[in-house]
């Protein structure tokens, strides 16, 4: 096994929280008691994906409070809550207050830009102003603002008899800004984010510069390092990296688990070897077998060899039982093979 310069620090998953149309509360309870699993495991953070109508998270804040009255230690964030669907002085109030109720667990990360498939839900998302939102980069400063306790209004103190007020959003939860994440998908945001004081999501899903060779592990890598300069540019010394790829250890799979495994692999294989997209898109690939195996890949993964902690994506439409697997072999078998050390 090759040696990594520096051992994992941080290990983390993210979930999608999957659910059937027809019983709901079924899935959510289920990404509930993975999120316990997760903290019995000695895992550092949970991750919610962010699902608008979709059979997915569409709340990952009423979920990540529920998840933080059922567990103690383990990190809570959302890779990524788009906030083109989204008021920010009221995202603002809801991850203050359960940040607080989790004891400052709660790690945001965010995207800007037109929701996805806006011309079908503008009509209802936005009925008066669709065609004036702004979408851009200036959406998170702001919310970010609002997150660090910035001035709302001049107004505050008391009217009438009892009614107190404040000019900044309320709760303010001190250390939420510190951990707001940008998940950014090429140089130009992954420098944004550094230089104004996010911590970088980086997915399986990227954007080359034009004149970058579509080859995802070293676009990755070179986005990663724009970000570290740019933040180190900005005085942004303690600014933090997660890697997200989806990994697939098969050690105590069953033979049955192994086959719908390598299936799915071999289902979203074709997308990896080609851009897709009129942007482009490079995705990478899956990385499915032993920890030993899977190890070995990351230790030769540009994108990985410049991050110290990862968030792993959990594959979408498994069962419970398959994700209770995969997360206990990357807990107890692929962490250890990557310096890394369970948290109790």
């Amino acid at each position: 096994m090759p040696s990594p310069d520096r051992p994992l620090r941080k290990l983390g998953f993210l979930t999608i929280g999957l659910f059937e149309p027809a019983d709901p509360a079924a899935g959510h309870r289920s990404t509930l008691e993975i999120i316990e699993l997760g903290e019995r495991l000695g895992f550092d953070s949970a991750w919610l994906r962010h699902r608008h109508l979709q059979f997915g998270i569409s709340s990952p804040v009423a979920v990540m409070a529920a998840a933080s009255q059922r567990t103690s230690r383990i990190e809570l964030g959302t890779a990524v809550t788009p906030l083109g669907w989204e008021n920010p002085l009221r995202l603002a109030e809801d991850l203050a207050t359960v940040d607080l109720l989790s004891g400052g667990r709660i790690n945001p990360g965010v995207s800007v830009g037109e929701p996805m498939t806006y011309s079908t839900v503008k009509h209802e998302l936005y009925p008066d102003s669709a065609d004036t939102e702004d979408f851009s980069y200036a959406r998170v400063e702001r919310f970010a603002r609002l997150v660090a306790g910035d001035k709302v209004r001049e107004f505050s103190g008391k009217q009438g008899v009892v009614e107190e007020y404040s000019n900044r959003v309320e709760p303010h939860s001190p250390g939420l800004r510190d951990r707001l994440w940008y998940g950014a998908g090429s140089s130009k945001s992954a420098a944004w984010a550094g230089e104004h004081g996010f911590n970088l999501l980086s997915s399986s899903v990227i954007f080359p510069d034009k004149d970058q060779a579509p080859y995802f592990a070293a676009v990755q890598q070179a986005q990663i390092r724009a970000f570290r300069d740019a933040a180190a540019r900005a005085g942004h010394a303690n600014a933090r990296v997660s890697q997200g790829l989806v990994v697939i250890p098969t050690d105590s799979a069953s033979t049955a688990q192994r086959e719908k495994y390598q299936r799915y692999v071999d289902e979203r294989t074709p997308r990896t070897l080609t851009p897709q997209g009129p942007r482009g898109m490079v995705f990478a690939a899956d990385i499915i077998g032993s920890s030993d195996q899977i190890a070995e890949q990351l230790y030769a993964h540009g994108g990985f060899q410049e991050v110290d902690e990862v968030a792993f994506a959990l594959p979408f439409s498994f069962d419970h039982e398959d994700y209770v697997q995969i997360l206990t072999d990357i807990a107890e078998k692929l962490g250890p093979a990557l310096g890394w050390a369970p948290v109790y």
